[in-house]
């Protein structure tokens, strides 16, 4: 069975090289520094500072890895699309009809996806029920917690 790909918009996926090229270059650097110093300090048995710096090493080591299979086996969506309709890539003016309330939503792969930056996977209900949508359309959300309505005011790119 092929593996499902993880669908980046390209500033997602330009975050993503970033960060590996820093855990590489940059905090791998740091945290040799920090192994040496400890080493240099005797008993490693005993030592809390060695056994920190292997932890973090470990760590960064598998933040690397992630990184790379995310990249690999991954597809960079194109946002210069039609703004007609939503699409991975959009970001979304749209109006709550329960509390009416507007929400400007950023429609993401599920690898960029954060609610705290109201960045909404394409695979959640939400993202799923607005891609396709075009401006003044109705979609009706099936969540977990009910049945939820959003009118789609605007469709922009990120």
């Amino acid at each position: 069975m092929a593996e499902k790909k993880n669908i980046l918009t390209s500033s997602g996926a330009k975050k993503l090289e970033d960060e590996l090229t820093n855990l590489k270059v940059v905090r791998r650097a740091e945290i040799a520094q920090k192994i040496k110093e400890a080493r240099a300090q005797g008993d490693l048995s005993e030592n809390a500072e060695y056994d920190a710096a292997k932890d973090e090493q470990a760590e960064i080591e598998a933040r690397i890895g992630e990184i790379e299979a995310i990249l690999k086996n991954s597809e960079v969506v194109d946002t210069e699309g039609d703004l007609s309709r939503v699409f991975i890539g959009s970001t979304v003016r749209v109006l709550d009809l329960e509390y009416d309330e507007e929400e400007v939503l950023s429609i993401v792969g599920s690898n960029e996806a954060n609610s705290m930056e109201n960045r909404v996977s394409n695979e959640s209900p939400l993202g799923m029920a607005l891609l396709g949508a075009a401006i003044g359309d109705v979609v009706t959300v099936n969540a977990p917690g009910g049945d939820f309505e959003y009118k789609v005011l605007a469709i922009g790119r990120q």
